[in-house]
């Protein structure tokens, strides 16, 4: 197995290249959308993580208290739900067969508990503003030929990076992983 590197930082002109990159995402093909969507989050996983870091660091300096409440809340639903994806098996079910609804069920989750210890804001500004803005950028930017055979070589297990071991937790990549991994094998038997 590689070890875990992180993605370099991506410049400007790649990120945000200009309007003829961007197009609007083909809603009837969810199966291309997704692909696109962990594509571009495996490709510029420094620079998505660049901008939350700066949003999160912002909202952290208007309010420290509801931050810190907000990060422990996430994170403990968080862990709570891979923990429950990996031991219980509806749950690994629901989360194979339905990897958006079991995200948005992670953020619902985490919204409820933070409504209840007043924090909502800060969940809505520090949270939830990145990841619109990380899915929005991630659905609407094309991909180029670097940045499809960066994602090849992740998939293959080559190279690993933080974005692809939370993807993988999260269930986007199981089945990616187990086509090349019977390829493989099958070429292994030959």
């Amino acid at each position: 197995m590689a070890k875990v590197e992180l993605a370099p930082l991506r410049p400007w002109d790649d990120f945000f290249p200009g309007s003829e990159r961007f197009a609007k995402p083909d809603g009837k093909d969810l199966a291309k959308w997704n692909n696109r969507v962990v594509s571009n989050l495996l490709y510029y996983q420094t620079n998505y993580l660049a901008l939350a870091v700066v949003v999160f660091l912002v909202v952290g300096f208007l309010n420290p208290l509801g931050m810190f409440t907000a990060m422990v809340v996430v994170s403990g639903v968080f862990l709570g739900s891979v923990w429950a994806g990996e031991n219980r098996a509806v749950i690994s079910n629901f989360k194979r067969h339905n990897p958006t609804a079991f995200v948005i069920a992670v953020m619902v989750a985490s919204y409820i508990l933070i409504s209840m210890l007043g924090s909502v804001m800060v969940f809505m500004s520090a949270i939830t503003l990145p990841l619109a803005l990380v899915f929005a950028h991630a659905s609407f930017r094309l991909r180029n030929m670097k940045n499809k055979l960066e994602n090849k070589i992740e998939g293959a297990g080559l190279k690993r990076s933080p974005m692809g071991i939370l993807l993988e937790a999260l269930g986007q990549q199981e089945e990616s992983f187990q086509k090349i991994q019977s390829f493989l094998e099958g070429k292994l038997k030959e």
